[in-house]
Protein backbone atom coordinates (compact mmCIF):
# COMPACT_ATOMS: atom_id res chain seq x y z
CA UNK A 1 0.00 0.00 0.00
CA UNK A 2 3.12 1.84 0.50
CA UNK A 3 4.20 1.53 -2.77
CA UNK A 4 1.06 2.48 -4.29
CA UNK A 5 0.71 5.57 -2.33
CA UNK A 6 4.33 6.61 -3.50
CA UNK A 7 3.67 5.21 -6.90
CA UNK A 8 -0.16 7.27 -7.38
CA UNK A 9 1.91 10.50 -6.40
CA UNK A 10 4.63 10.16 -8.83
CA UNK A 11 1.97 9.31 -11.70
CA UNK A 12 0.09 12.48 -10.34
CA UNK A 13 2.37 14.75 -10.42
CA UNK A 14 4.44 13.43 -13.12
CA UNK A 15 7.81 13.81 -11.19
CA UNK A 16 9.60 11.82 -8.24
CA UNK A 17 10.91 15.00 -6.66
CA UNK A 18 7.69 16.82 -6.44
CA UNK A 19 5.92 13.34 -5.28
CA UNK A 20 9.02 13.26 -2.50
CA UNK A 21 8.15 16.60 -1.22
CA UNK A 22 4.03 15.81 -0.87
CA UNK A 23 4.60 12.48 1.23
CA UNK A 24 7.65 13.90 2.82
CA UNK A 25 10.02 11.24 1.84
CA UNK A 26 13.32 10.98 -0.40
CA UNK A 27 13.93 11.09 -4.20
CA UNK A 28 14.81 7.40 -3.55
CA UNK A 29 12.53 5.95 -1.45
CA UNK A 30 10.16 7.10 -4.59
CA UNK A 31 11.95 5.54 -7.04
CA UNK A 32 12.77 2.21 -5.30
CA UNK A 33 8.74 2.33 -4.23
CA UNK A 34 7.92 2.43 -8.00
CA UNK A 35 10.74 0.01 -9.42
CA UNK A 36 8.90 -2.56 -6.46
CA UNK A 37 6.03 -2.43 -8.29
CA UNK A 38 7.57 -3.09 -11.51
CA UNK A 39 9.53 -5.93 -10.66
CA UNK A 40 6.78 -7.26 -9.25
CA UNK A 41 4.28 -6.34 -11.89
CA UNK A 42 6.83 -7.32 -14.57
CA UNK A 43 6.32 -4.32 -16.55
CA UNK A 44 7.48 -1.04 -16.69
CA UNK A 45 5.71 2.07 -15.29
CA UNK A 46 7.38 5.07 -16.64
CA UNK A 47 9.62 6.23 -19.30
CA UNK A 48 12.60 7.31 -17.71
CA UNK A 49 14.72 10.20 -19.88
CA UNK A 50 17.04 12.74 -19.13
CA UNK A 51 15.58 13.06 -15.26
CA UNK A 52 12.36 13.41 -16.35
CA UNK A 53 9.76 10.49 -16.17
CA UNK A 54 6.57 9.47 -18.27
CA UNK A 55 3.50 7.08 -17.53
CA UNK A 56 3.59 4.20 -20.23
CA UNK A 57 0.26 2.72 -20.75
CA UNK A 58 0.63 0.18 -18.08
CA UNK A 59 1.51 2.97 -16.00
CA UNK A 60 -1.64 5.30 -16.80
CA UNK A 61 -3.63 2.10 -16.36
CA UNK A 62 -2.85 1.38 -12.93
CA UNK A 63 -2.81 5.39 -12.21
CA UNK A 64 -6.50 5.32 -12.59
CA UNK A 65 -6.86 1.88 -10.52
CA UNK A 66 -4.58 3.53 -7.79
CA UNK A 67 -6.63 6.93 -7.74
CA UNK A 68 -10.05 5.32 -7.58
CA UNK A 69 -8.90 3.11 -4.98
CA UNK A 70 -7.58 6.17 -2.84
CA UNK A 71 -10.36 8.14 -3.47
CA UNK A 72 -12.63 5.44 -2.10
CA UNK A 73 -10.77 4.55 0.79
CA UNK A 74 -10.61 8.86 1.65
CA UNK A 75 -13.99 8.95 1.42
CA UNK A 76 -14.27 6.06 3.98
CA UNK A 77 -11.91 7.26 6.47
CA UNK A 78 -13.91 10.91 6.56
CA UNK A 79 -17.51 9.22 6.84
CA UNK A 80 -15.89 6.82 9.51
CA UNK A 81 -14.16 9.73 11.38
CA UNK A 82 -17.34 12.26 11.29
CA UNK A 83 -19.36 8.95 12.79
CA UNK A 84 -16.76 8.93 15.40
CA UNK A 85 -16.56 12.54 16.28
CA UNK A 86 -13.30 14.87 16.47
CA UNK A 87 -10.23 13.11 16.05
CA UNK A 88 -7.25 14.96 18.17
CA UNK A 89 -4.64 16.83 16.96
CA UNK A 90 -1.84 14.96 17.37
CA UNK A 91 1.53 16.84 18.57
CA UNK A 92 5.13 15.22 18.33
CA UNK A 93 7.48 16.80 20.33
CA UNK A 94 11.16 15.74 21.64
CA UNK A 95 11.17 14.23 24.86
CA UNK A 96 13.23 16.11 27.13
CA UNK A 97 11.26 19.19 26.08
CA UNK A 98 7.95 17.33 26.44
CA UNK A 99 8.55 16.38 29.84
CA UNK A 100 10.13 19.68 31.51
CA UNK A 101 8.36 22.11 29.40
CA UNK A 102 5.58 21.44 27.43
CA UNK A 103 3.35 18.69 29.81
CA UNK A 104 3.99 21.08 33.04
CA UNK A 105 1.96 23.26 30.65
CA UNK A 106 -0.38 21.77 29.51
CA UNK A 107 -3.32 22.60 31.96
CA UNK A 108 -3.20 25.98 30.28
CA UNK A 109 -3.80 25.04 27.22
CA UNK A 110 -7.07 22.80 27.92
CA UNK A 111 -8.39 26.11 30.00
CA UNK A 112 -7.91 28.68 27.05
CA UNK A 113 -8.96 25.84 24.25
CA UNK A 114 -10.97 23.24 25.92
CA UNK A 115 -12.76 22.27 22.32
CA UNK A 116 -9.17 21.20 20.68
CA UNK A 117 -8.36 17.49 22.08
CA UNK A 118 -4.50 17.64 21.73
CA UNK A 119 -2.89 14.07 21.86
CA UNK A 120 1.08 14.13 22.28
CA UNK A 121 3.54 11.88 21.50
CA UNK A 122 7.34 11.70 21.90
CA UNK A 123 9.59 11.81 19.11
CA UNK A 124 12.31 13.03 17.52
CA UNK A 125 14.30 13.90 14.20
CA UNK A 126 12.34 13.39 10.81
CA UNK A 127 7.85 13.40 11.20
CA UNK A 128 6.34 10.99 10.38
CA UNK A 129 3.34 13.18 9.05
CA UNK A 130 -0.38 11.25 8.70
CA UNK A 131 1.06 9.66 11.95
CA UNK A 132 0.84 13.22 13.58
CA UNK A 133 -0.19 16.50 12.82
CA UNK A 134 2.03 18.46 13.92
CA UNK A 135 5.76 18.31 15.65
CA UNK A 136 8.34 20.65 17.59
CA UNK A 137 11.55 20.11 16.38
CA UNK A 138 15.14 21.76 16.58
CA UNK A 139 16.12 22.55 13.45
CA UNK A 140 18.93 20.13 13.32
CA UNK A 141 18.12 17.84 10.76
CA UNK A 142 16.52 17.62 6.91
CA UNK A 143 12.35 19.00 6.99
CA UNK A 144 11.96 17.31 4.11
CA UNK A 145 9.63 20.11 2.46
CA UNK A 146 8.04 20.43 5.58
CA UNK A 147 6.42 24.12 6.84
CA UNK A 148 8.17 25.17 9.79
CA UNK A 149 7.16 28.19 11.99
CA UNK A 150 9.66 29.64 14.73
CA UNK A 151 8.54 29.24 18.46
CA UNK A 152 12.03 30.15 20.20
CA UNK A 153 15.77 30.33 19.82
CA UNK A 154 17.64 27.61 21.77
CA UNK A 155 19.67 28.94 24.61
CA UNK A 156 21.86 26.96 26.85
CA UNK A 157 24.32 26.86 29.79
CA UNK A 158 25.64 25.09 32.74
CA UNK A 159 23.74 24.00 35.21
CA UNK A 160 23.99 22.06 38.68
CA UNK A 161 22.10 21.73 42.01
CA UNK A 162 22.29 24.16 44.20
CA UNK A 163 24.05 21.88 47.04
CA UNK A 164 26.83 21.21 45.00
CA UNK A 165 27.72 24.67 43.48
CA UNK A 166 30.98 25.17 45.75
CA UNK A 167 32.49 22.06 44.73
CA UNK A 168 32.28 22.40 40.65
CA UNK A 169 32.28 26.57 40.31
CA UNK A 170 34.59 29.22 41.91
CA UNK A 171 33.56 32.13 44.08
CA UNK A 172 34.71 34.30 42.47
CA UNK A 173 32.74 37.39 41.47
CA UNK A 174 32.23 35.49 38.11
CA UNK A 175 32.37 32.03 38.72
CA UNK A 176 33.80 29.57 36.24
CA UNK A 177 33.98 25.65 36.16
CA UNK A 178 36.42 24.32 38.56
CA UNK A 179 38.94 22.34 37.02
CA UNK A 180 37.93 19.25 39.08
CA UNK A 181 34.20 19.97 37.71
CA UNK A 182 32.17 16.56 36.36
CA UNK A 183 30.70 17.32 33.49
CA UNK A 184 27.42 15.30 32.51
CA UNK A 185 27.17 15.12 28.90
CA UNK A 186 24.35 13.11 26.43
CA UNK A 187 24.34 11.01 23.89
CA UNK A 188 21.59 12.56 21.95
CA UNK A 189 23.35 15.69 21.69
CA UNK A 190 27.47 15.06 22.65
CA UNK A 191 28.54 18.62 21.56
CA UNK A 192 26.24 20.24 23.65
CA UNK A 193 29.21 21.59 25.99
CA UNK A 194 31.21 22.14 23.38
CA UNK A 195 28.82 24.49 21.74
CA UNK A 196 28.30 26.10 25.08
CA UNK A 197 32.29 26.85 24.98
CA UNK A 198 32.41 27.85 21.38
CA UNK A 199 29.38 30.25 22.07
CA UNK A 200 30.39 31.69 25.59
CA UNK A 201 34.39 31.59 24.96
CA UNK A 202 34.78 29.48 27.91
CA UNK A 203 37.25 26.82 28.24
CA UNK A 204 36.35 23.36 29.43
CA UNK A 205 37.70 21.10 32.25
CA UNK A 206 39.70 18.27 31.04
CA UNK A 207 38.10 15.88 33.26
CA UNK A 208 35.95 12.69 31.94
CA UNK A 209 32.53 12.80 32.99
CA UNK A 210 29.46 10.52 33.05
CA UNK A 211 27.22 10.12 30.02
CA UNK A 212 24.01 9.10 29.70
CA UNK A 213 21.15 8.31 27.27
CA UNK A 214 18.76 10.96 26.89
CA UNK A 215 19.01 15.29 28.02
CA UNK A 216 16.66 14.43 30.93
CA UNK A 217 18.63 11.82 32.98
CA UNK A 218 21.77 14.13 32.67
CA UNK A 219 19.64 17.08 34.26
CA UNK A 220 18.44 14.81 36.49
CA UNK A 221 21.60 13.89 37.62
CA UNK A 222 22.49 17.32 37.85
CA UNK A 223 19.89 17.75 40.48
CA UNK A 224 21.04 14.89 42.22
CA UNK A 225 24.41 16.70 42.59
CA UNK A 226 26.19 14.40 40.39
CA UNK A 227 27.93 17.07 38.47
CA UNK A 228 26.99 20.25 35.80
CA UNK A 229 24.99 19.51 33.00
CA UNK A 230 24.47 21.64 29.92
CA UNK A 231 20.87 23.12 30.56
CA UNK A 232 18.60 24.28 27.28
CA UNK A 233 16.56 27.04 29.16
CA UNK A 234 13.11 25.69 28.08
CA UNK A 235 14.04 22.43 29.78
CA UNK A 236 15.00 23.76 33.20
CA UNK A 237 13.66 27.12 33.56
CA UNK A 238 10.77 25.38 35.91
CA UNK A 239 13.76 23.86 37.87
CA UNK A 240 15.84 26.75 38.47
CA UNK A 241 12.51 28.69 39.87
CA UNK A 242 11.96 25.83 42.08
CA UNK A 243 15.26 25.66 43.05
CA UNK A 244 16.24 22.20 42.17
CA UNK A 245 19.00 24.22 39.77
CA UNK A 246 20.89 26.78 39.53
CA UNK A 247 22.98 28.43 36.26
CA UNK A 248 25.65 30.50 37.63
CA UNK A 249 27.12 31.13 33.94
CA UNK A 250 23.82 31.98 32.42
CA UNK A 251 22.66 31.09 29.09
CA UNK A 252 23.76 32.17 25.57
CA UNK A 253 22.23 31.36 22.34
CA UNK A 254 24.11 28.36 20.46
CA UNK A 255 22.73 29.50 17.08
CA UNK A 256 20.25 26.46 16.64
CA UNK A 257 15.98 27.13 17.03
CA UNK A 258 13.03 25.36 17.93
CA UNK A 259 10.43 25.46 15.28
CA UNK A 260 6.54 23.80 14.69
CA UNK A 261 6.46 21.61 11.56
CA UNK A 262 3.48 20.84 9.81
CA UNK A 263 2.46 19.61 6.62
CA UNK A 264 1.42 22.68 4.89
CA UNK A 265 0.87 26.21 6.54
CA UNK A 266 -1.44 26.72 9.62
CA UNK A 267 -4.61 28.51 8.47
CA UNK A 268 -5.96 31.53 11.09
CA UNK A 269 -9.00 29.88 12.86
CA UNK A 270 -8.03 26.07 12.62
CA UNK A 271 -6.79 24.05 15.79
CA UNK A 272 -3.31 23.98 14.05
CA UNK A 273 -3.17 28.32 14.31
CA UNK A 274 -4.28 28.18 17.73
CA UNK A 275 -1.22 25.62 19.29
CA UNK A 276 0.98 28.02 17.54
CA UNK A 277 -0.20 30.73 19.08
CA UNK A 278 -0.22 29.55 22.37
CA UNK A 279 2.96 27.67 22.08
CA UNK A 280 4.67 31.08 21.17
CA UNK A 281 2.92 32.45 23.78
CA UNK A 282 4.27 29.99 26.29
CA UNK A 283 8.24 30.70 25.82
Amino acid sequence: MGALRCFEAAARLQSFTRAAQELHLTHGAISRAVRSIEDALGVALFERRHQRVRLTAAGARLREAAANAFDGLEAAVRELRAAAGPRPLRLSCEPTLLMRWLIPRLAGFHAQHPQIALQLVAGGGPVPFGEVDLAIRRNDFDRNGAHAEFLFEERIGPVCSPRTHGQWLTAAARPRLRAEASLLHTATRPGAWNDWARASGATLPQRRGQRFEHFYFSLQAAVAGLGVAIGPWQAVRDDIDAGLLEAPLGFVADGSRYELLSPQAPMAGTPEAAVLGWLRAQA
